[in-house]
């Protein structure tokens, strides 16, 4: 029997709703043992989010200073054929209970030579995320066959507002009227997540092997290229504000709460004048950038995507 261990954290519900999806066919099948583990901060992160403490978060976020774990459930020396792992993004990183596990013994010891899926559920920016999800992976000696990525509904600029809204008040909306849009996937996206687990199933009961085969031509991602440079400017600006405030004191330190405060009058007026320039360059450049975007396209995608966003 092949065995499948999905290891999530998720705030909001949402994630482990698509993996509850996308996980369906595998629990449903008499070939498959599905396993979950769900990994457990032993200093929990509230949902929704204090304001300070949101964005007080965002140093350790982007620099991988993993917070403690509670011990997995996991019998020691345990084996997969498979790991799903799902993620949410925080600050263009990977949220910190997910980095923790990736830097842990624990996850060395399971992911040693193991294929391994990727799950993505955020607003609309998951490719500096991955690239460092792809790192730890690595580290771990971990084979990468898959990704799926699931965006928020509202898009870049319905998102502005909506997605922050609900991480802060639990509020998903629409809110005015309508004027500000559901935030969150789409209960369609979700739902469809199910497809991805009936390849997986398939190619598990038919001993295929795992590789980068996987997942292809399921529309499993779709890369904005109009958001590269942008995610990539972002990031910057965080490790230059992260660092700062990491020099102040530890998370919860009151000598980085003013800091934090001009920081997030910076993160506004970077999202409303600077990323949008950006976008638009990219948009207006691309005739002419063809063979660059397609290149960036086809590496962001990898190893499961074929669809492209301009």
């Amino acid at each position: 029997m092949k065995k499948v261990l999905v290891i999530q954290y998720s705030q909001s519900g949402q994630l482990s709703e698509v993996l509850r999806h996308f996980c369906a066919p595998l629990a449903d099948s008499g070939q498959i043992e599905l396993r979950v583990e769900t990994l457990r901060p032993r200093q929990a992160y509230p949902f929704p989010w204090p304001f300070l403490r949101f964005f007080d978060t965002f140093p350790e976020a982007v620099y991988l200073d993993a917070p403690e774990l509670e011990p997995l459930s996991l019998p020691p020396g345990e084996r997969f054929d498979l790991v799903i792992l799902g993620y949410q993004v925080w600050f263009l990183s990977p949220s910190l209970p997910v980095t923790a596990f990736l830097k842990s013994a624990a996850a060395r010891a399971l992911l040693q030579d193991t294929p391994v899926v990727t799950v993505i559920a955020c607003r609309d920016m998951w490719l500096m995320a991955q690239e460092q999800v792809k790192r730890l992976l690595a580290a771990c000696g971990a084979r990468l066959v898959g990704n799926v990525a699931l965006v928020d509904e509202a898009g870049s600029v319905g998102s502005f507002l909506a997605t922050p809204i609900w991480m802060l008040t639990g509020r998903k909306g629409p809110l005015l009227g309508g004027w500000i849009p559901r935030a969150g996937v789409k209960p369609e996206q979700i739902s469809g997540c199910r497809r991805f687990g009936e390849r997986i199933e398939r190619v598990l009961n038919e001993a295929h092997p795992l590789d980068t085969t996987l997942l292809r031509h399921l529309g499993a991602v779709k890369v904005n290229t109009r958001l590269i440079a942008t995610e990539r400017a972002a990031r910057r600006s965080f490790l230059v504000w992260g660092a700062l405030l990491r020099a102040l004191g530890r998370q919860g330190a009151w000598t980085r709460r003013p800091v934090v405060a001009v920081y997030f009058v910076f993160l506004v007026a970077l999202l409303v004048t600077v990323l949008p320039l950006s976008a638009l360059l990219k948009t207006l450049t691309a005739p002419l950038l063809r063979k660059r975007i397609a290149a960036q396209t086809a590496y962001f995608s990898a190893p499961s995507g074929d669809s492209i966003g301009m």
